[in-house]
């Protein structure tokens, strides 16, 4: 998988032929679906080297329903701290396939022990701390959004 070029995809997602699949899809957001229950939120997206080192780093709130999704080029090992993070998080490390494979719940704020996610990730959503659980996500879980290719996507974005 490539870098997200936000523009390109916009543009893509705006004129995606009848059967494509990206009508419902929308780079703001991300749907989670899991045992039978959805839920939606309201995301920024860190695609790039500074961004997701940047990550949610001195915030002291964040809405109920929001989140960020660090999104990289291509499946990878992938270890999250939390440096300069206020608030307590919940890490969803998310394959390429956009599966959850393994959820961190509770990351202590300013905790710089690092966060093994898996070898394979190619996203990461993190939500306040105890949605997770609170919500019944659990690895197996699937995400909704157009940084996962639609051609291997578990639940690729359709109209």
């Amino acid at each position: 998988m490539r870098q997200i070029n936000k523009y390109a995809l916009a543009t893509a997602l705006m004129f995606a032929l009848p059967g494509q699949g990206f009508a419902n899809c929308k780079l703001d957001q991300t749907v989670i679906t899991y045992e039978n229950n959805k839920a939606s939120f309201a995301i920024e997206i860190a695609d790039t080297e500074s961004e997701r080192a940047q990550g949610l780093m001195f915030r002291e709130s964040m809405p109920k329903f929001s989140g960020m999704l660090f999104v990289y080029e291509f499946p990878q090992p992938t270890s999250f701290w939390m440096r300069n993070t206020l608030i307590p998080l919940d890490m969803l490390f998310i394959n390429e396939k956009g599966v959850v494979t393994k959820i961190h719940s509770n990351a202590i704020p300013g905790d710089e022990t690092p966060i093994f996610g898996g070898d394979e990730v190619l996203a990461v959503l993190e939500l306040n701390g105890g949605l997770a659980e609170k919500l019944g996500l659990k690895a197996g879980a699937i995400l909704q959004h157009p940084a996962f290719d639609p051609e291997i996507a578990a639940l690729p974005c359709k109209k």
